[in-house]
């Protein structure tokens, strides 16, 4: 933490002053990129679109990092590495905001042709990713270091920021003694939240297939039924949580797909089932991963039918903060945009339950990182569905719309300040 704190006040009037000036251009390109959504490592357009603006503003550009990865290097002088990370890609689901600039593009997922939607938010992230990087780069007087601007892929799927590391992204590039990056979620926009320790949970994804022996539905005593392995498997495994885990710590199984079957009159030989495993503590995680696999093989097991198959493909662990940088950008945050503005939220309170595969680069060493989250939601909106008891749109829902002004101006302001914060003169 050696850098200068900045005079919030007068930074607050300088980016604010170059925020009226590119706003325009970034609200063009929020819609470009919002009506042009691609999902995991299939964000070819939406890459170069970044790489072409990063290498505008004069800094040194490689694509390709981690499959469509982007990571774009600016030198200023001698100073601490910064990274300031973005997510490229989108969902598989059709939008229903009836927004003018709405999406209704479509790619193929798993071969099959679906709708994209930046239902997450990630079209705000890269458009105040952009307006970081030109914000900074016009108050280069007032910081010295090398910012790293990374444009990461397969978010969504969990999976593009190891695919990163794993292309040599702290090895073919400086290692980066900082790091920020920022979620636009459902709270009132021009909020910040600003959480010390754990921010997400761990993600762990299971796909198990039950493997029976077919036969007529009338004639079940000739076959092994794998859809019975399944129901009594999504019944026994919960068990896990209210009799194995501490009931005083977070963690969630659920079954999130089950296929099998095709007709009414034939049992099966296979049915699958898709589970998501959510955990914030190290041991809790393990004690779920480890208590689904032997239950799965438990539950075959008494049906006399062959062990199943267990999948678990790439998890993420939980994003946690650095408590001490986290208090002091939420010092300077509260200087800058206001008290009223800024929730510092203590380690001791709960995080968020999704999760973020951010936590990769801070396992991978990056540990002096802070996650903010970025409110969205028109405070109007929310009043109406208070009043009327209806859930508020959150990120995922086909009707999740954040305000882009001002959820973009927020997210330049606050990570703008982040870098200035830790790389000041």
């Amino acid at each position: 933490m050696a850098a200068t704190t900045p005079d919030a006040a007068a930074a607050r009037q300088r980016i604010d002053a170059e925020l009226d000036t590119i706003y325009p251009d970034l609200f063009t390109l929020y819609k470009d990129i919002h009506s042009h959504p691609e999902v995991a490592f299939q964000e070819h357009r939406t890459a170069a679109l970044l790489a072409e603006k990063m290498r505008k503003l004069g800094f040194t550009v490689t694509e390709g990092v981690g499959k469509t990865g982007v990571v774009a290097i600016y030198k200023n002088g001698p100073g601490p590495v910064v990274l300031i990370r973005t997510e490229l890609d989108a969902l598989p689901m059709q939008e229903k905001t009836g927004l003018p600039y709405e999406s209704h593009a479509q790619q193929t997922v798993d071969g099959k042709l679906t709708y994209v939607d930046h239902a997450c938010g990630h079209d705000s992230h890269m458009a105040w990713w952009v307006g970081t990087a030109q914000t900074l780069l016009a108050m280069k007087d007032a910081w010295s270091g090398t910012l790293m601007f990374i444009g990461q892929p397969a978010e969504e799927k969990i999976g593009g920021a190891s695919a990163m590391l794993k292309d040599g992204l702290f090895t073919r590039f400086p290692k980066p003694d900082y790091g920020f990056a920022a979620h636009v979620g459902p709270d009132v926009a021009g909020m910040v939240s600003v959480k010390q320790g754990s921010v997400t949970s761990a993600s762990d994804t299971i796909n198990i297939t039950f493997h029976g022996v077919g036969s007529h539905g009338s004639m079940p005593n000739k076959g092994i039924d794998p859809i019975m392995e399944g129901v009594h498997f999504a019944d026994d495994v919960q068990t896990i949580i209210s009799r194995e885990k501490d009931p005083q710590k977070f963690g969630v199984v659920t079954v999130g797909a089950f296929n099998g079957g095709t007709v009414a009159n034939i049992i099966p030989d296979s049915a699958r089932l898709q589970l998501t495993l959510r955990s914030y503590d190290p041991e809790v995680r393990k004690l779920l991963v480890d208590g689904v696999n032997r239950t799965a093989k438990a539950v075959a097991e008494i049906a006399g039918a062959p062990a199943p198959d267990i999948e678990q493909p790439e998890g993420t662990g939980s994003v946690v903060n650095d408590s001490a940088l986290s208090a002091r950008v939420a010092g300077v945050l509260d200087q800058a945009l206001g008290k009223d503005r800024v929730m510092l939220i203590p380690a001791t309170m709960p995080g968020s339950t999704a999760s973020e595969d951010y936590s990769a680069y801070v396992e991978a060493g990056m540990t002096h990182s802070v996650f903010f989250g970025i409110g969205g939601s028109d405070p109007k909106m929310l009043a109406e569905h208070k009043a009327n008891g209806t859930p508020v749109p959150v990120n995922h829902s086909p009707y999740f719309a954040p305000l882009p002004e001002p959820a973009i101006r927020t997210g330049v302001e606050t990570l703008t300040l982040a870098v200035l914060s830790v790389a000041g003169k």
